[in-house]
């Protein structure tokens, strides 16, 4: 009776082993294949996750693959042609054959509006309203740009008449440098709320928070001039901001002159169209970031489309355009890819979508764009994921004819 009872007792212990050596392998084998399940779909608990979205763009005008052969002792490039030495820079990329640009729409970072309020509240920081996959891709990529669309200043005075004018304390250039944003456009038409003093005020302040601008200068060859971003593998990007809002022949955001400071304005864009050929001309992959457009409306108007051929047909290889405060159809004109409206990114508390656009050029002249949907919400902006990024990549390939995603 006592052995019956120790071999029933050993025959049950080896039978729990063998359950729970079952349990625990088939446990283990699903949290690895829901781990490459969420990995590949680009799901996770936070909802922020991005699904890639890649589409080749062919060349429009292939970048001459030029190696300059004089380099300082860091290994960066030694030689800029006269006149670039102020707006040139020397960029890290990740890829050696690669160099990656990010682009986001309109920005605020004035606290007596609501998005404002917000980062102040958080301590001049992305806090709490960034989503943190989006800011990963922000910070990942090896040049960053956003509309900034506000001076950074303490003076000057509001454009008299004007419905809405914005202004944020220079600090809060830190804001910038926690998103990772490397360049922002100020060619657009609240950059000059607050006047003269306070766009000269935005200069100092973006300069001492190490943020390149374009798109505005102390006069016009300082605003009109292309942004020269050199590789270490001897790839040259020109990035040129400009502006055609307001379309009036008497603007309250004042163009630079030869003696006056002022925004970058393209209503007549012969001088934009000079800067694109002699960007061309130096061997530079070109990117035109523009405000224009309708505000609040996909629909596209005919300045952005004649203007789109005349950019493309002078020579760009990208055009990214902002102003419209709503995603607008992506497009290529005479084969140039053309971004027609980033919508906002972080501007209102109003639940809008968005993105954010990466373009990846390639050293052997091949370009991809990816387009990454996120959602701007209660002071709060993040990466779509699931349904709704679903949604937002059909919505833009219904307003984009002959465009895959």
């Amino acid at each position: 009776m006592r052995q019956h009872f120790a071999k029933n007792t050993k025959t049950l212990r080896n039978a729990s082993f063998a359950f729970a050596a079952t349990f625990l392998i088939v446990v283990f084998s699903g949290i690895i294949v829901i781990g490459i399940v969420a990995l590949l779909s680009g799901t996770s608990n936070d909802s922020e996750s991005i699904l890639s979205v890649w589409d080749v763009i062919p060349e429009a005008g292939q970048v001459k693959n030029t190696a300059i052969s004089e380099k300082d002792n860091a290994g960066n490039v030694a030689e800029i042609p006269e006149g670039d030495e102020g707006y040139s820079y020397f960029i890290k990329t990740k890829d050696k054959d690669a160099v990656t640009i990010g682009f986001a729409g309109d920005i605020l970072f004035d606290e007596n509006y609501a998005v404002g309020e917000a980062f102040k509240k958080h301590g001049d920081s992305v806090r709490g309203v960034f989503g943190k996959r989006l800011l990963s891709e922000m910070k990942n990529v090896d040049v960053m740009l956003v509309n900034n669309e506000f001076p950074y200043s303490t003076g000057g005075e509001p454009t008299p008449d004007k419905t809405y004018t914005f202004r944020a304390r220079p600090e809060t250039t830190k804001v910038l440098k926690e998103m990772g944003v490397d360049m922002v456009s100020l060619a657009n038409n609240h950059a000059y709320d607050y006047g003269e003093q306070a766009l000269v005020d935005s200069f100092d302040a973006l300069k001492n928070a190490g943020v390149i601008y374009g798109g505005a200068g102390r006069n016009i060859e300082e605003a009109s001039h292309p942004i020269y971003c050199f590789t270490q593998n001897g790839m040259k990007i020109a990035i040129i901001c400009a502006t055609q809002i307001e379309r009036l022949s008497n603007p309250d955001t004042k163009e630079a002159t030869e003696t006056s400071p002022g925004v970058f304005r393209c209503l007549d864009d012969s001088l934009l169209l000079d800067r694109i050929r002699e960007a061309r001309a130096k061997n530079a992959y070109v990117v035109v970031f523009i405000h224009w457009g309708t505000e609040s409306t996909t629909e596209i108007d005919y300045l952005q489309r004649d203007q789109a051929i005349e950019i493309a047909d002078a020579g760009a290889n990208l055009i990214i355009g902002s102003h419209p405060h709503v995603l607008q159809p992506i497009d290529y004109v005479n084969g140039v890819p053309v971004v027609y409206s980033l919508g906002n990114y972080i501007f209102t508390s109003k639940t809008q979508d968005t993105c954010m656009v990466k373009a990846t050029i390639h050293n052997d002249g091949n370009v991809n764009l990816q387009f990454i949907p996120g959602i701007q919400q209660g002071c709060t902006v993040f990466a779509a994921s699931g349904e709704e990024k679903r949604r937002i990549m059909d919505s833009m390939c219904s307003m984009s004819p002959g465009i895959n995603m």
